[in-house]
């Protein structure tokens, strides 16, 4: 590959993360301000005007209630990147803690905790959360717990592997001859030196989560009426497909455009990390 191609490469990354980076602040945005600038309260039915099409009135129409579209999507919003973000607080919080100290300690917590983390990744992931949800019970919250446990095996995976990488390197090793505890070290010296592939693993579950959020609540397991979230919006408007196929496609679109936002960060992350692992030191 010539240098010139591979500039160009680099820069066409750079510009994909930049514009990745611009659409979920507007997401964000949008989230923050819904109750601001939508222009109705998003559970408010007018029955006279269900299904119609974009108008001066409606700007994205109407669904099969009469609600505003726009509205629905804007607060759709607040719901999905919440929802996805819980999902990963959970995922985070149960698997990377254990993936430290199994990669840092080894031996028979390490094995312990590894087929448990095995066997979770051995089960479909949505059927996992299904069974999940089932059992905690049909709500948004419960729905996004049980998508975080399921998501937490690759946590731990993905922090086990980056401390085993780093627990030899020599300032580990001189924080040990310092007599400094294990608890110091893992604080101190390990965790700032993994957070770059779990920060990468973060924004790429990000986007596994607002599917498996939009999954879950097209199913009737997460969002619960009257409440809307992108699925639940999707479930809704599949029985109107041919009279007013636009319902189906503006959820469907804003999934897609938050999913490759959050993938496409997460992977001109791990990019840059790898480019600076090549650079010779």
């Amino acid at each position: 590959m010539t240098l010139r191609s591979r500039g160009g490469r680099t820069w066409g990354r750079r510009v994909d993360v930049t514009l990745a980076v611009v659409l979920l602040a507007l997401l964000v945005l949008a989230a923050v301000l819904a109750p601001i600038i939508a222009p109705y309260d998003p559970t408010d039915q007018d029955l006279l005007h269900r299904l119609e099409g974009p108008g001066a009135a409606h700007w994205l129409g109407t669904d099969e209630s009469g609600r505003d579209v726009l509205s629905r999507l804007l607060y759709g919003t607040r719901v999905s990147l919440g929802a996805s973000l819980l999902a990963v607080a959970v995922a985070v919080t149960c698997g990377v803690p254990s993936g430290v100290v199994a990669g840092y300690l080894g031996r028979g917590f390490d094995l312990v905790v590894s087929r448990v983390a095995d066997a979770a990744l051995s089960i479909p992931g949505l059927v996992l959360a299904i069974a999940i949800a089932t059992a905690l019970g049909p709500s948004l919250t419960n729905a996004m717990i049980a998508v975080g446990l399921v998501y937490a095996p690759g946590f731990y995976r993905v922090a086990r592997g980056a401390t085993i990488a780093v627990r030899g390197r020599t300032y580990v090793e001189a924080a040990i001859t310092t007599g400094c505890s294990t608890p110091r070290i893992i604080v101190r010296h390990v965790l700032p030196n993994v957070r770059t592939p779990l920060v990468v693993k973060t924004f790429l579950t990000f986007g596994y989560a607002i599917l498996a959020e939009a999954s879950l609540s097209f199913l009737g397991i997460g969002v619960q009426p009257p409440e809307a979230s992108w699925g639940s919006m999707l479930k809704r408007a599949v029985r109107h497909l041919e009279q007013a196929p636009l319902l189906v496609i503006l959820p469907g679109l804003v999934i897609l455009a938050a999913v490759l936002a959050f993938n496409t960060i997460g992977d001109g992350l791990r990019d840059t990390r790898a480019h600076r692992e090549r650079e010779p030191s």
